[in-house]
């Protein structure tokens, strides 16, 4: 159960915003719990257009897969961002999953290409722990069509940095 803390309050007037990283105060990730998250590019810059740049990002996602980390049950990348839906496996918690997927991926990325001395991705994260009453495929099926809904293709087969296990 959360505890409200004076450090955790919400914000007290509108021009109070709360970082990325304190929406997450004293929340908990949970193993076996389905995920659905999502991270950006820093200034939304679409590193991602770049198909072998995507890669990496994808690569990352099956490497947690493979190590037991997670169960990737679908997943997009896009030009400036990406969306992950997962089952959380194994060791890693939320924060540590998502400190590991974007540190792996700005080092191989910064190999590549030159970001002139900008972060590869904006601070934080957001994630939507699913209940037990929310449609998994239905949120499957958000996330893959998401190349579609931004006019990227006309058909999802033709949008190579997506996949889904019911598809």
């Amino acid at each position: 159960m959360l505890k409200n803390r004076g450090e955790d309050a919400a914000p007290t007037t509108m021009t109070e915003q709360p970082r990325g990283g304190d929406l997450r105060k004293g929340r908990h990730s949970r193993l076996n719990q389905i995920y659905l998250l999502t991270s950006v590019s820093y200034q939304r810059r679409p590193v991602f257009a770049d198909f072998h740049l995507g890669r990496v990002v994808v690569n990352a996602m099956r490497h947690h897969d493979l190590a037991g980390n997670t169960e990737t049950l679908a997943y997009v990348v896009m030009p400036d961002h990406f969306h992950w839906l997962l089952s959380l496996e194994g060791r890693f918690d939320l924060p540590r999953l998502m400190a590991s997927l974007k540190g792996y991926t700005a080092r191989r990325i910064k190999e590549r290409i030159d970001l002139g001395g900008d972060p590869l991705w904006q601070e934080g994260y957001h994630d939507h722990a699913l209940r037990r009453d929310e449609d998994v495929q239905a949120a499957a099926r958000y996330v893959v069509a998401n190349p579609l809904r931004a006019g990227l293709v006309e058909r999802l087969g033709d949008y190579p940095l997506w996949d889904a296990i019911w598809l």
